[in-house]
């Protein structure tokens, strides 16, 4: 089971539909969350680096800054990875 932690960042407010839609995508894809980040993203991007976590969940593709490091999953999109491609994941 991969380990996902759920990235909403610091400046969207309510945090709480976020979260649950990342919540769902956690539970249909059988991730074990480690966590909920609203902390910058470098400090996602280090659990990443670390080995800390496998996947990040967010719930927007607009959450995402530019300069982000792959395997990103967006709750919004079953199915299709960030890119449009159905079928797949970023790796």
């Amino acid at each position: 089971m991969e380990i996902a932690v759920i990235w909403v960042p610091a400046d969207i407010e309510p945090s709480e539909p976020a979260v649950a839609m990342c919540l769902t995508h956690l539970r249909r894809h059988s991730y074990r969350l480690a966590g909920i980040i609203r902390a910058p993203w470098e400090t996602v991007e280090q659990t990443m680096i670390d080995g800390e976590v496998d996947v990040v969940v967010i719930a927007d593709l607009a959450h995402l800054p530019p300069d982000r490091s792959p395997r990103i999953e967006v709750a919004t999109t079953p199915d299709v990875d960030a890119r449009g491609v159905p079928g797949t994941q970023l790796d």
